[in-house]
């Protein structure tokens, strides 16, 4: 009997970002200088709708960097602690655009009293010195990884826009 194969594409397993973010009280921060040298930090932050909030000192290197709106990538992953395979941590590397949000306006009044609600006294402190600015963080595009085979292209309102299965793993 011939039988006329039929290959069915496997739809990848839902994947869960907002969760991932939702885990997480800090995000990781990737920014380069005037002369393009990288910098790595984080900062705490919370997520107002699609935008990520950050109240950052001019003490930090990463701090200039962001205030001057040059290249930024921002990264939430997996605990290690909790993760099963160190290789394959859950992880979401988004691209983002940098703005400084102006002091006492009505989104700092608001983001800050968030920030305050979300990690506690010591922002009220933070806010008021005068080396702390708030950053807004806005969403370009990303990719979100989930496991081995399982990696994904985010957009600017984090939804999954493609899964990446154009590029295979090959053996030496």
């Amino acid at each position: 009997m011939n039988q006329t194969h039929t290959e069915k594409k496997i739809k990848p397993v839902a994947p869960k970002v907002q969760e991932l973010i939702n885990a997480s009280k800090s995000v990781i921060l990737a920014t380069v200088d005037a002369e393009g040298n990288p910098n790595s930090s984080y900062a705490p932050f919370v997520q107002v709708d699609q935008t990520f909030y950050i109240l950052v000192s001019f003490m930090a290197k990463h701090t200039k960097n962001l205030a001057d709106g040059r290249k930024t990538s921002i990264m939430f992953i997996e605990d290690e602690s909790a993760t099963k395979q160190i290789y394959a941590r859950e992880r979401l590397t988004i691209e983002a655009a940098t703005s400084q949000i102006e002091r006492d306006s009505e989104v700092w009044n608001a983001v800050v009293g968030k920030l305050r609600e979300t990690h506690g006294k010591v922002v009220e402190v933070i806010s008021e010195m005068g080396d702390f600015i708030l950053i807004a963080l806005q969403p370009v595009k990303g990719s979100y990884v989930n496991g081995f085979g399982s990696a994904y292209f985010v957009n600017s309102k984090l939804e999954i826009i493609e899964h990446r299965n154009d590029v295979n793993h090959q053996s030496k």
